[in-house]
């Protein structure tokens, strides 16, 4: 059976570029966010890995750890790194698991026959604290991800799991939210001091309630 959201994400233990790891003691208590890459040595990927390292510092901030998989052998991750660095103008800072078994791509789905039976897919797994998958997407080899939308999910995640809302179309931190339609409206006036804005009485916005 295919993963699917909500599912617990599977824990491994894998090389990677800075050594063994187990990706449950890797992510501890916090956020995590697993991606994957077609191949090594590759123009999309290059960007790709160069972007994550210029934004782990906003991964950071959100208590969210960051880690990159593709199928290709550690020896080839460690010849790739310094590309990666001098091409990019950055330094390469969280590890990329080696995957040649392709246990992990097997166990997370990131094999898609029908594209390539060989290499991993572009998944994007957003971990929470629970363990359990919290985000899903998956990229054609041609296109390179956004990882701003990467951090705005990760904005929306976090926020929706602690307070009765949802994020509408184009959110970004700071923006109005939307009240679940499951808290009535005197429940509301407790919940969300600031009041709303009834657009319809399903859609009811509030300002952010942690800014």
């Amino acid at each position: 059976m295919a993963l699917q959201l909500g599912d617990e994400a599977p824990d491994f233990t894998a090389d990677t570029t800075e050594g063994t790891i187990g990706l449950y003691e890797y992510l501890g208590d916090g956020w995590g966010v697993l991606f994957s890459h077609p191949k090594d040595f590759t123009p999309v990927c290059t960007t790709e890995l160069g972007a994550v390292a210029k934004l782990k510092g906003e991964f950071d901030k959100r208590n969210a750890k960051v880690i990159a998989i593709s199928v290709d052998p550690i020896e080839s991750h460690q010849g790739w790194v310094p590309d990666i660095n001098e091409t990019q103008g950055t330094t390469v800072n969280f590890p990329i698991i080696a995957d040649p078994d392709r246990k992990v791509a097997d166990l997370y789905g990131m094999i898609h026959p029908n594209a390539a039976d060989t290499v991993t897919v572009r998944s994007v797994f957003i971990i929470g604290p629970d363990k359990k998958v919290k985000l899903m997407i998956t990229y054609p080899q041609s296109t390179g991800r956004n990882f701003q939308e990467i951090l705005r999910v990760l904005d929306s995640l976090q926020l929706t799991a602690k307070y009765s809302v949802s994020t509408p179309a184009d959110w970004k931190d700071g923006d109005d939210v939307i009240i679940v339609p499951a808290v009535s409206d005197e429940a509301a006036k407790e919940k969300f001091p600031k009041g709303w804005n009834a657009v319809r009485p399903y859609l009811r916005l509030t300002p952010q309630p942690n800014k």
